[in-house]
């Protein structure tokens, strides 16, 4: 039998008996108990098969297939597999490196993998899986970048592409099975699609609320326009326990970003708009039911299909990205009442990405604008005179400064409203002297 032993640190190793009756140590370095546990289970599995000479189960053979180089070089130390031969450079094809990689990727997220085949793909059908790594040039990757623009592919799943891409083989880089990375100077087009940006009203989701089937849809709808909660990862996280109703706050379980420390989660307030969403699916919650959204949990890959027939019934066109532009929606909306860093801890990103994917201007930002310059009074038909006078008239701290630095300064008689403005030098009228 093995045991874990524990380390300063949260470090953690195997202690066991080997085949050949010496007691062995494999260090795991720092990780959960519980996959100290998984490991001592396999490792107990090697020991005896070694010690009775049958084959080792299923599901030993396919864990062994996942692991990672470090660990299994560590167990081929201790004599409980055979030592692996390492990949030649010279020998090495892409589609073999490619599905390694993958492979040992063991915590990857599912839509993560999803993604990562889906490049797979795209070098292996245009390189050939038995494609040398060394013989692929930066030509030839100019080439797989120019057939994905030539087939119509968008900018964003190009961008992707190419990113995922160059990632592989910097791996391969790392490993020395290449030189250099030979998508290293193509360049990934920009990811962001400002045609598919749309700012969705509150009366259309109102549209919308009416014709939801339930109250359940009303709240995914909710949590994604007035919550701005990712959908439907974070919507289908989201428990009771991380309502605090006393203190109007909700904890948001984010899968998303869980991998970076302190993003496992976040808080937002308990807003007004969303709290009689909330409140009308836990009065009709069964005794002991843990997750908020309960009866469509299943059915979540569905969910846009869903949303766009409750839309057709309300009489609401579709817009792009569904669930993405109502978070943006409420991103833009709080960003115009709070400072951003407060709405970006809210939303989840930083002010960077909000500031190129989320914030939108709307058609209520240029009402305003509009609104201004008549609540001014100046006339519409005003000459170009009077016009300049109102405008520097208004003119902020800073413009003034930028003024003052080309050497002119604003100079106002009593009544901005009334009297024209002068450029004036800062010491005068009179030219400028040397002295």
């Amino acid at each position: 039998m093995a045991s874990i032993g524990k380390d300063a640190g949260g470090r953690r190793r195997i202690l066991f008996v080997g085949p050949d009756g010496k007691r062995r140590t494999i260090r795991l370095g720092k990780c959960p108990q519980k996959t100290a546990e998984a490991v001592k289970v396999k490792i107990e599995a090697l020991v005896a098969s070694s010690i009775t000479g049958q084959r080792i189960d299923a599901e030993t053979a396919a864990w062994l297939v996942n692991l990672d180089n470090v660990l299994l070089d560590r167990l081929a130390a201790v004599g409980l597999i055979e030592p692996r031969e390492k990949p030649q450079a010279e020998t090495m094809t892409l589609g073999a490196f490619i599905e390694h990689y993958i492979a040992t990727r063991e915590h990857m997220k599912p839509n993560t993998l999803k993604n990562y085949r889906v490049t797979q793909r795209s070098l292996v059908d245009f390189f050939g899986a038995n494609r040398q790594l060394r013989d692929i040039t930066e030509g030839d990757c100019d080439d797989w970048h120019a057939g994905q623009v030539s087939k119509g592919y968008a900018a964003a799943t190009i961008s992707r592409n190419v990113k995922r891409a160059k990632q592989f083989f910097r791996a391969a880089v790392r490993k020395k099975l290449i030189p250099e990375n030979p998508l290293g100077e193509v360049k990934s087009p920009a990811q962001v699609n400002k045609s598919r940006e749309f700012y969705v009203t509150r009366e259309a989701v109102e549209k919308i609320f009416g014709e939801c089937p339930d109250a359940e849809w009303r709240l995914i709808v909710a949590l994604a326009r007035y919550g701005g909660v990712r959908t439907p990862s974070e919507t289908f996280a989201l428990t009771w326990g991380d309502v605090d109703w006393q203190r109007g706050r909700v904890r948001i379980r984010s899968p998303k970003t869980a991998c970076h420390a302190g993003r496992e989660s976040r808080l937002i307030p308990l807003f007004p708009e969303l709290r009689p969403y909330l409140e009308a699916v836990f009065e009709q919650a069964e005794p002991g039911s843990k997750y908020v959204i309960s009866k469509r949990r299943l059915g979540s890959a569905n969910l846009r299909t869903q949303l766009q027939r409750i839309m057709e019934r309300a009489g609401v066109e579709p817009w792009p990205r569904l669930f993405q532009n109502m978070r943006a929606s409420r991103e833009t909306e709080l960003a115009q009442q709070f400072p951003l860093h407060v709405v970006t801890a809210w939303i989840g990103n930083s002010a960077p990405i909000a500031a190129r994917h989320y914030l939108q201007v709307t058609d209520a930002d240029f009402d305003r604008a509009a609104q201004r310059g008549t609540e001014s009074g100046t006339p519409a038909a005003q000459n170009p005179a009077q016009h300049a006078a109102a405008a520097i008239c208004t003119d902020s701290q800073e413009t003034q400064q930028a003024l003052a630095g080309q050497g002119l300064v604003l100079n106002y008689a009593t009544g901005c409203d009334t009297v024209h403005p002068y450029l004036l030098p800062p010491r005068g009228v009179e030219p400028l002297s040397s002295d």
